[in-house]
């Protein structure tokens, strides 16, 4: 994706770095730890309310942007934010935007 589109990430972390699952804390810390930074300084992109829960509990920014057909034209979850996360976006770019970047 990020080759594709031209986007500059410095790094995209999963469960193989962190050796835990979302939505266990550890997945979340963890990936701070990597980065050797503190929660309060990462933001999570996510289209998954569930995930965006777990991560405010861990002291994480938040940031929704809905993905309506990630499941199909039948979805029925996730198709908007849930609690007021701290940036609700439409896309990448939109947030981009709503991050003043």
């Amino acid at each position: 994706m990020a080759k594709r589109a031209g986007l500059p990430w410095d790094a995209i972390l999963g469960a193989e770095v962190a050796q835990a699952y979302k939505p266990t804390p550890e997945a979340y810390l963890r990936t701070a730890d990597v980065l050797m930074l503190k929660p309060e300084q990462i933001c999570l992109v996510a289209a998954h309310n569930g995930d965006l829960a777990a991560t405010r509990r861990c002291g994480f920014g938040t940031a929704f942007i809905a993905r309506p057909t990630e499941h199909g034209p039948a979805q029925t979850t996730d198709l908007t934010p849930t609690e007021s996360w701290d940036v609700v976006a439409t896309n990448m770019e939109d947030l981009a935007g709503r991050l003043g970047v």
